[in-house]
């Protein structure tokens, strides 16, 4: 079987149209037809697998004929309109089913979907060869368009996925209640499967346009059924977002399931012609029929799935500290969102030294955004910049740490303290306009010298830039500010974008920097040394994060690594406790053990 023709099969039983009852819609049509032909038999013929099933007929008692040697057959295989003057002069058509039922004319349109895919046939049948004119076929071919307008009209009111032809959420809601009728305490299990993260499919739809989200969602919907099967209902509830549900009171066969199902999706060749990585999550909220609620069931296997995707696991189930999750999450998004409108008071910064490995001095220091919430405490970055680094809040976050940043590197400066301040900034930043241009009249405006100042950027960031990133770091550079490229050695496998990045420094991620001296592989000072010949030979300078314990830090001296940054050295203190810091260094010759 081709491609085309099981898609077309799968789009034909999507529509859900096969063996239903007779419809006074499409009987007016092909009345219509048989008038303007003047002939007897008309009919809507839908191409199945092996059949031609009449949802219309005109003229005969006939449901269905078989398939085999049907002109209609041919019609959907070809998606044109084709007349055929006399079955019976044919070789192929004279041993047709029409031609068994004592027709000699046949004239058939297409009954063609928005995507390209044939069902079936509007066909006029005659006892008699004869011709057709151009008006006849004219009007045949727009009387098949009033078919294929009925078709879609039927299916997609209101309770069906335009894209993916699946029952949506208001028929899961039509469903739960005849469940709840029928099964009231039969344990339920609801499973959510998220193809991609939103994330992924809103910058594929920026930059590929939504075709291909659009694609994705086809395919996973088919890919779904095969594998949950055609007895349990699917539906769509998002974009690349299923439902469908399980009953079982043994949750680890459910589970087993659940997580079979992921390897399938994510092993799926379907993918391979996509612009997307399908990073499928399923996420299963466990209820029962008479107390539940569509949305409710929805929100919470969604919950879960989100869940599985901030930990990067394949499955998650629901419990109900992941609402309260969710919650706080959807909370500190909300809450940052304010707090930057209303004059940032419950953010700062705190600064960690950057020493020279050579002489023990320190160079610089790297701006850290801290947040107190009034209510909950402190807040760690680590879990407030994941929730805002892909939404417009991060654009006004990066710009107040920049700017609190570039103030205070202003101020050591006036105080004979030329340190280099560097700073943290997001993929989603060099996609704004201004971005640039803001920065650079900061630096003018607190008369900090450009080259004092030093962007940090992730490999993700700055692998498959687009042409408008590119430009915004060739300025940066050109005015003279460092970039660094952060937690190096983790985020990407093919270095060749080193050679399109203007940057001037590398840090070495602390996971190629932790490891005590008597527990320390050879291997890991290899890639080590490695790393650092690599960067230098490139014209890169080194810096390493995060080493510990404190005499790693002769090891990266030996090895030639520039600069690093250490709990070791010191941990991210206040401007005034990092004068303090400063200040008592000066007098000393060594700013850690092991660093000389």
């Amino acid at each position: 079987m081709s491609e085309y023709e099981r898609q077309r099969l799968y789009t034909l039983r999507q529509l859900d149209i096969l063996d239903t009852p007779p419809s006074e819609a499409f009987d007016r049509i092909t009345r219509m037809a048989c008038r303007i032909f003047d002939l007897p038999v008309a009919a809507v013929s839908l191409t199945d697998e092996n059949r031609q099933w009449f949802k219309s007929r005109l003229g005969t008692g006939v449901t269905e004929v078989a398939r085999y040697k049907s002109p209609c057959s041919d019609v959907s295989a070809t998606s044109e309109l084709e007349v055929v003057e006399d079955l019976l002069a044919t070789d192929f058509y004279r041993d047709s089913p029409q031609a068994k039922l004592g027709m000699r004319f046949y004239a058939g349109a297409p009954l063609t979907t928005r995507d390209g895919y044939t069902l079936g046939t509007l066909c006029v049948l005659g006892p008699e060869p004869r011709t057709a004119s151009e008006d006849e076929l004219e009007s045949l071919m727009d009387l098949s368009n009033m078919v294929m307008a009925q078709i879609e009209l039927r299916h997609a009111l209101g309770r069906t996925d335009p894209v993916t032809l699946l029952p949506n959420r208001s028929q899961f809601g039509d469903d739960l209640e005849d469940l709840a009728r029928d099964h009231p305490d039969r344990p339920y299990h609801g499973l959510f499967v998220e193809l991609a993260s939103v994330v992924q499919l809103n910058t594929v739809t920026r930059v590929l346009g939504g075709g291909q989200v659009d694609l994705l969602a086809r395919e996973g919907a088919r890919q779904l059924e095969e594998l949950v099967g055609r007895h349990r209902d699917l539906y769509s509830v998002g974009m690349c977002q299923y439902l469908f549900l399980r009953d079982t009171e043994d949750q680890e066969l459910l589970k087993a399931e659940a997580e079979q199902l992921g390897r399938q999706l994510s092993r799926s060749s379907l993918w391979r012609n996509l612009a997307i990585i399908v990073r499928p999550r399923i996420g299963i909220a466990s209820f029962l029929p008479k107390d539940a609620v569509a949305d409710n069931i929805i929100r919470l296997a969604q919950s879960a799935c989100q869940t599985a995707r901030f930990r990067e696991s394949s499955l998650a189930v629901f419990t109900p500290s992941m609402d309260t999750e969710q919650q706080r999450r959807f909370r500190l998004l909300n809450d940052m969102h304010h707090l930057l409108q209303d004059g940032a008071e419950q953010l700062r910064l705190v600064f960690q030294p950057r020493v020279a490995l050579a002489s023990g001095r320190c160079v610089g220091a790297e701006a850290l955004v801290r947040w107190h919430h009034p209510e909950l405490g402190d807040i760690s970055p680590s879990e407030f910049i994941p929730l805002i680094e892909n939404t417009p809040v991060a654009k006004h976050l990066t710009r107040w740490v920049l700017d609190a940043a570039i103030a205070q590197a202003s101020t050591w400066f006036d105080q004979g303290m030329p340190l280099r301040v560097s700073a943290n900034v997001m993929a989603s930043n060099f996609e704004e306009a201004g971005f640039t241009d803001h920065l650079i009249s900061r630096l003018h405006l607190d008369k900090v010298p450009a080259d004092r100042f030093e962007l940090e950027l992730t490999e993700s960031a700055l692998v498959g830039n687009s042409l408008a990133v590119r430009k915004q770091l060739k300025a940066l550079s050109g005015a003279g500010i460092r970039l660094a490229i952060d937690d190096f050695g983790t985020g990407y496998s093919n270095l060749a974008y080193l050679l399109n990045v203007p940057a001037d420094i590398i840090k070495i991620d602390r996971a190629f920097t932790s490891a005590r001296r008597s527990k320390r592989r050879e291997s890991q000072t290899m890639m080590l040394k490695a790393m650092i010949d690599l960067a230098h030979g490139m014209g890169y300078q080194t810096v390493a994060e995060g080493f510990e314990p404190p005499d790693m830090g002769m090891t990266l001296s030996e090895l030639g690594c520039d600069e690093a940054q250490s709990f070791a050295i010191s941990r991210p203190l206040d401007p005034e406790a990092f004068s303090s810091w400063y200040h008592s260094r000066a007098t000393t010759d060594v700013y850690g053990a092991g660093l000389k």
